[in-house]
């Protein structure tokens, strides 16, 4: 090898690496986890995919704020199913002790009409009569001394 071909091979490593050096970095895809975490970046990721609908299929940004979405979702599924069953627990326990109080109400002796003993009921006196100028009301005569 002549000194000629030595110099042309390190010139031309030298220029492989310096644009492998100037590249940009390639950024790894987020993962799930960062995107569930991260809403605004997660709502980001969705709205480039939507844009292009070719490579969206294809890209793991895409498909990892897919599974983000999915497994979101299933979260407040289940957080609302948990909601109601205490709702549902709640009503439950409340109708129960209304259910108790009801049965107690049941159980207390009551008082039989028929066996209260009679209480004679005595007529009242009849009104009076309204005064007016041909009827004139009584007046109290006191006793003659």
């Amino acid at each position: 090898m002549s000194i000629k071909s030595i110099v042309a091979c390190g010139c031309l490593g030298a220029v492989i690496l310096a644009m492998a050096a100037c590249s940009p970095r390639r950024i790894p895809p987020m993962t799930v986890t960062d995107l569930m975490e991260d809403r605004v970046t997660l709502d980001g990721v969705l709205m480039k995919c939507n844009q292009n609908q070719s490579r969206a299929r294809t890209d793991s940004d895409c498909l990892n704020a897919r599974i983000a979405i999915e497994r979101l979702a299933s979260r407040t599924e289940s957080a609302k199913e948990a909601k109601r069953t205490e709702e549902f627990e709640h009503t439950r326990e409340r109708l129960r002790s209304q259910e108790k109080q009801r049965h107690e109400q049941e159980s207390k002796p009551k008082a039989d009409v028929y066996d209260l003993p009679l209480v004679p009921v005595e007529p009242t006196a009849p009104p009076a009569p309204p005064p007016n100028e041909t009827n004139p009301p009584p007046v109290a005569r006191e006793p003659n001394p």
